[in-house]
Order: structure tokens, then C-alpha cells, then sequence
């Protein structure tokens, strides 16, 4: 499996915070550049607010691995943009009878400037606000055998020679959104999230890795992800801010001025894009922003039945007839009740829904009879969520 199993999701994670809503950058929250996985500069003075600069993931291969490629992927600062950068290191070589030493690899980008013709179109970045300033990294990667496992770790390092003072130039220095997209050759990752039983411990260190492709590709990310990431097929594009709701984001966007809009496609060749595929989405296409339930397990979809000892119908715990989307029950909160399940101690709702969590848990979605926004909730699929023990059949 190659590097494409995952470019999709790395690539939402490379432009996660490039720049904010409202995609301006008057705006006060894009004149402080940040985003997740920056690795400053190491000789930064305090003054500079730089970020450390070191990351490192572990993880588990199968033993029958016989070599790994690393790509190290980032952004470089450029003026009010960035550029994005993807090197891929040499295969590291993972022999049968005994692990290679440790091996640290250069990763180096030039600086430069914005050419005449891209300088035309961005006017705020002409002359020194369109330079980069070179980049300098160094990964370094080991591995060891532990029982059936080979564990391998690679760190990465900002391994800038200047000394900074401000934080504006720290920016300058740093790779930002800085991730690993391993590939294993001849072998498996082992999930970090869910190893198996008497697995050998990983640590990380500002990252987390996760697995993608058929296992085979791993996915070292500065932010939390699950296993398998993928795209929703209903986000029609990137918004640069993946952990908000499309929806949200799209429907601000589409009430901007037109004056925020001209600013918008003016501060950045994707704010630009972005403007503009939302001016463009037709009602279908907001229509499909609106969400979807995607149970964890495959099989199963709303409205299948249960798998086999829990049909509708069986017994359950405080329902002898089990719970059933329709029926009216009076709620009984009871288990780790919060002040906000209190409130509706004693009142009567519809069950709207039975769900399995997968943990095997059940949750009983309802609405109450006497909330006047009940059609409104129903409609948008927003529910109270309670155990089958703590309603009450009527």
C-alpha cells in the first residue's frame, strides 16, 4: 500500500488551523498564526513563545517486516501563506536476523521568495512578506525486537542553527503541522490504541499514531485521530479547520459580505476556493451537509435488527418486553445522573430510537410528550439519551 491510503486525512491534518474563519487576515484570530504540530526552533529565546522542537512515535510492526519508508510532512512559512512539503527518506532496511543500528537522516528545504507572477496575485505578500526562510530537520529512527514484535521509533528534531528572538521569526523557523505517514514493507502495524494483550509498551511524544490503509501505512498525527480515518464523502471540501461540522462552517461562510468575501479570496489562493465552492453549493449539496449516523460496525445500520439474544421483544433488565421505538415511558434517572437528567425525572417521552454502543451498552433515545420543540428535535434527530433501567414502561 502506498502513501495515497492516507494522503486524503494527512492532508486535512497539514491544513488543520492554516486559517480560521472568517478566512481573513485582518482577522484577529489569523494575525497569530497557529496550528497543531509545530516544531520550533531550538535556540529560540524565551521571548519567542517558540514550540519544542522534538516529536517521536512509537509503534509495533509484525516480525516479518523487512523495511520501512518514512515521509515527513510539513508546512513552510511563507509570508501570510505556507508551503506545503512531503519528503520521503530512504527505506529503512529492517533485516531478519538483527535490527540496523540507529539511523538519523537529514531533511532539509531552501528558503526563497514568491515569483513576480505569484507576487501580482498576492499583493499583501510582495517583497520580504512573500520570503521563506530555509528549513533544517533531522530523523532519526531505531528499532528493537521485543518478543514478536519489532518496535520502531522515529523522532524528528528542528535542528535550526539561528538563534531567535521574536515570535514572528520562530514562526518563520518552525515546520508547521509537522506528521509522520509511515509504511511497513512485508508487514503489519500493530494499533496503538487497541494492542494486543502483553504487547510492549510505546510511548509518544506530541503525536499520535494511527493506522490507515490495510495496516500496513501509519499515520503519526499531532492531533487525536481513530484508527482507518477517512473523509467524510459528504464534505464537498477542505475548510482548513476539520474538527469543526461542515454545516457550521459553511453556512457562516455563506453569510458573509460581500465586501468579507472580496477580503477573503484576496488574503489566500485556497481562502479563495473555499469562498467560492460555498457560493457555488446547490440546496442537494446542503442537503447532504445536514449529517448522517454511521454505526462503528459496518453491518449495522438504523432500523436492522439486533444482532442474535438481543432482538426486540427479549428481556431486558427493567423492560420484560424490552424497549420498543414508540413507546411511552416515564423517566427515572438513576445511574451517574447529572442536575441536567434530574430536570426530567418524573416526565413522560417517546422512545424514538434503541441503540447498541460498542461496548455492547443499549441507549434509548426519546423525546418528551410535553416539550414543545419535540417535532423540531425529532426532525433533527437531537434526543435524550437514557439506559433502559431508568425508564419506566406505560
Amino acid at each position: 500500500m502506498s502513501i495515497d491510503a492516507v494522503r486524503a486525512v494527512a492532508d486535512a491534518v497539514l491544513y488543520e488551523g492554516y486559517l480560521l474563519y472568517p478566512y481573513r487576515a485582518g482577522a484577529t484570530k489569523n494575525r497569530s498564526r497557529w496550528q497543531f504540530g509545530v516544531l520550533g526552533p531550538p535556540r529560540a529565546a524565551a521571548g519567542a513563545f517558540a514550540e519544542e522542537p522534538t516529536m517521536s512515535a512509537q509503534c509495533l510492526l509484525s516480525p516479518s517486516t523487512t523495511g520501512v519508508r518514512v515521509y515527513l510532512r510539513f508546512l513552510q512559512l511563507q509570508g501570510d501563506a505556507a508551503v506545503a512539503h512531503e519528503i520521503e527518506l530512504p527505506t529503512v532496511e529492517l533485516p531478519t536476523v538483527e535490527l540496523p543500528a540507529v539511523v538519523t537522516l537529514p531533511a532539509r528545504v531552501p528558503g526563497g521568495r514568491l515569483r513576480a507572477a505569484e507576487q501580482a496575485g498576492n499583493a499583501g505578500q510582495a517583497g520580504a512578506a512573500g520570503r521563506r526562510w530555509p528549513l533544517t530537520a533531522g530523523v532519526r529512527i531505531s528499532g528493537e525486537r521485543l518478543g514478536g514484535w519489532i518496535r520502531l521509533t522515529v523522532e524528528v528534531t528542528n535542528e535550526c542553527p539561528d538563534e531567535v528572538a521574536d515570535k514572528d521569526a520562530a514562526m518563520r523557523r518552525s515546520l508547521l503541522a509537522a506528521h509522520l505517514v509511515l509504511v511497513a514493507e512485508g508487514g503489519r502495524f500493530v494499533s496503538a490504541q487497541d494492542p494486543p494483550t502483553g504487547a510492549p509498551e510505546c510511548r509518544q511524544h506530541r503525536c499520535w499514531p494511527v493506522l490507515a490503509g490495510d495496516g500496513d501505512v501509519m499515520l503519526a498525527a499531532p492531533i487525536i485521530l481513530y484508527d482507518h480515518p477517512r473523509i467524510a464523502e459528504e464534505s464537498p471540501g477542505d475548510l482548513f479547520d476539520s474538527t469543526e461540522i461542515d454545516e457550521i462552517l459553511t453556512l457562516r461562510v455563506m453569510t458573509m459580505t460581500d465586501a468579507e468575501k472580496a477580503e477573503a479570496r484576496a488574503t489566500d489562493p485556497r481562502a479563495a476556493e473555499i469562498v467560492d465552492r460555498c457560493d457555488a453549493l446547490t440546496p442537494a449539496d446542503l442537503e447532504r451537509l445536514h449529517g448522517v449516523l454511521r454505526p462503528a460496525d459496518p453491518e449495522r445500520r438504523p432500523g436492522l435488527p439486533r444482532p442474535a439474544g438481543r432482538e426486540p421483544g427479549a428481556p431486558g433488565p427493567a423492560h420484560p418486553a424490552g424497549p420498543e421505538p414508540g413507546d411511552l415511558v416515564r423517566v427515572r434517572p438513576r445511574r451517574r445522573a447529572d442536575a441536567q437528567d434530574m430536570f426530567f425525572a418524573g416526565r413522560v417521552g417517546r422512545i424514538a430510537a434503541v441503540l447498541d454502543d460498542v461496548d455492547g451498552s443499549t441507549h434509548v433515545a426519546l423525546t418528551l410528550l410535553d416539550d414543545p420543540a419535540a417535532d423540531l428535535h425529532e426532525w433533527y434527530g437531537r434526543y435524550l439519551y437514557f439506559s433502559p433501567d431508568e425508564l419506566e414502561p406505560l
